[in-house]
């Protein structure tokens, strides 16, 4: 096995001049219905399961933490960007090479990593794969999207990957080394595997976020839900190890710091930060209301109570938190190094 890198984060962001809290209003998700033009899936598919007021997938073996409606498909895309800016203009890490031809988008959401990857290489068949049908009819035309559960046995010949990507599968995924496993037999030999995911695990290098803060007790019930729901929210601390484990090659580690709302100085991360800080404010409810009353068994107002103090922290920038990030990419071994 080759030399296992990791490569991390650790300087301290320096924070903005200190802001004016005095006057925070606290705001809420505006709730859309779903919409789709795929036809081709039967109608309860497309429609999904609606839970107090959000609409959820109902394909698959096992039941997501998400929703699938207009609010969550919108709040995907915003954080397409903010990674984009989180990775300083890049998509991915791995080193593909210029001249992919197959690309695996695991849990591709609303399909717009599957499409500008497809847009950047012309030369790959890029398949985007979700138990949601929320992506878009227009696309490229080497780029499509299926309706499957990633955690069932593929059908997809195997040896014949170039890249095989995942983000942000967060309280989807039950059983991480079987999904590595598969992926390791479906690449090429001398293709990559590449992870992404915010762990959830609520940092701050400067003690302004108190320990018994709203953010903090947020942050504690993730963790304690997502155990409960079978999905823990640390699971990519564990991605290198299994990564690793499964005989992968060159096994790489970035861990980058993502702001929860514009409090950095650095131009860069107050963008970052401004794009999570509308993530948190306006997508809460949906992260988390199917999976505190499942897990925790909180009643939907008791969710909605317990937001409205985090929403108020979370717009307060003398509070420096931010959400570790991380992205794991490995090679598989044989092939020729690009």
């Amino acid at each position: 096995m080759a030399d296992q890198q990791e490569v991390e984060d650790s300087s301290i962001i320096q924070p903005d001049e200190p802001w004016d809290n005095a006057s925070v209003d606290d705001e809420g998700a505006e709730v859309a219905s779903s919409g789709t033009s795929l036809t081709s899936i039967t109608s309860s598919v497309l429609r999904g399961k609606v839970e107090d007021g959000r609409v959820y997938a109902v394909y698959g073996k096992e039941e997501y933490g998400m929703p699938m409606d207009d609010v969550e498909l919108d709040r995907i895309d915003m954080c397409h960007a903010k990674y984009y800016a989180l990775l300083e203009k890049k998509r991915f890490l791995s080193p593909i090479g210029d001249n992919p031809q197959k690309i695996l988008d695991l849990g591709c959401g609303t399909g717009i990593w599957s499409i500008d990857v497809a847009d950047m290489y012309p030369s790959a068949d890029v398949l985007g794969v979700d138990i949601a049908p929320t992506q878009p009819e227009w696309v490229p035309p080497n780029c499509i999207f299926e309706l499957d559960d990633m955690e069932q046995d593929w059908a997809w010949k195997e040896n014949s990957f170039d890249l095989i990507f995942a983000r942000d599968l967060i309280v989807s995924v039950r059983d991480w080394p079987r999904l590595i496993d598969q992926a390791y037999r479906h690449l090429k030999p001398g293709g990559w595997i590449e992870f992404h995911c915010v762990t959830g695990i609520l940092q701050c290098d400067d003690n302004t976020l108190a320990p018994d803060s709203p953010m903090r007790k947020f942050s504690d019930a993730l963790a304690e839900s997502t155990a409960i729901f079978g999905t823990p929210i640390d699971d990519p601390l564990r991605w290198k190890g299994w990564f690793e484990a499964r005989g992968f090659e060159d096994v790489t580690q970035a861990v980058y710091k993502m702001p929860c709302n514009p409090w950095p100085k650095d131009q860069r991360l107050k963008l970052i930060g401004a794009f999570e800080m509308e993530n948190l404010l306006y997508g809460l409810s949906g992260m988390v209301t199917r999976l505190f009353s499942k897990a925790l068994k909180w009643s939907p107002e008791q969710v909605q109570v317990f937001l409205v103090d985090v929403r108020r922290e979370i717009k307060n920038r003398n509070v420096h938190a931010y959400w570790p990030f991380y992205v794991v990419y490995a090679r598989k071994p044989g092939g020729e190094k690009k």
